[in-house]
C-alpha cells in the first residue's frame, strides 16, 4: 500500500518588489528640472494669489502644481533622487500690477513648461519618468494654459 501524501496548501509568497534601479544621469536632471520649474510656477501663481486674492484661474492652477510637484518627488523617492531645497519658498517672485498682466504671464510659463516637457520626453527613457512627464505636460497644454489664455484676453 503506497503511503498518502499530505500537502497543505500554503499562500504564495509574494515576490519582492524590485529595487529602484539608478536613474541615468539624463532623466536625473530631467527630473530636477522639471521639479524646479514646478516648483518657480507654483511660487509665481501663489504671488498672485498673494497679491490679487483668491481670483482664478490662479487658485485652482496653484493646487494643480503642488500636486504636480508631489507626483515628481514621488519619482524621486522611488529612484532614490536626492531632493533639492526650494529654492522659492520664503522668496515669491515679483507679481505684475494687473491681473490680465499676470494671466499673460501664466500664459507664457505654461507655454515655456510644454516646450521644457517635449524637450525632457525627448532625452529620457524610463517608462515611469516619461509617463509623469506625457501627464504634466497634458495637464499644462489642456488645462492651464487655455485657462491663463481667457484671463489674459481683455
Amino acid at each position: 500500500m503506497l503511503p498518502f501524501l499530505v500537502f497543505q496548501a500554503q499562500a504564495p509568497v509574494p515576490a519582492p518588489l524590485p529595487l529602484p534601479l539608478p536613474l541615468p544621469d539624463a532623466s536625473r536632471n530631467a527630473l530636477l528640472e522639471a521639479l524646479a520649474d514646478g516648483r518657480k510656477a507654483e511660487a509665481t501663481y501663489a504671488a498672485v494669489l498673494a497679491k490679487f486674492g483668491p481670483v482664478q484661474p490662479f487658485l485652482n492652477i496653484v493646487d494643480a502644481e503642488h500636486r504636480d510637484q508631489e507626483i515628481l518627488l514621488d519619482l524621486f523617492r522611488a529612484h532614490k533622487v536626492e531632493i533639492p531645497s526650494n529654492p522659492y519658498q520664503g522668496a515669491p517672485p515679483s507679481t505684475p500690477a494687473t491681473l490680465p498682466e499676470a494671466c499673460a504671464i501664466g500664459v507664457k510659463t505654461e507655454e515655456a513648461s510644454i516646450a521644457m516637457y517635449d524637450r525632457l520626453l525627448s532625452q529620457v527613457r524610463d517608462d515611469d519618468v516619461c509617463q509623469v512627464f506625457h501627464r504634466l505636460r497634458e495637464a499644462s497644454y489642456s488645462h492651464h494654459l487655455p485657462a491663463f489664455r481667457a484671463c489674459a484676453k481683455p
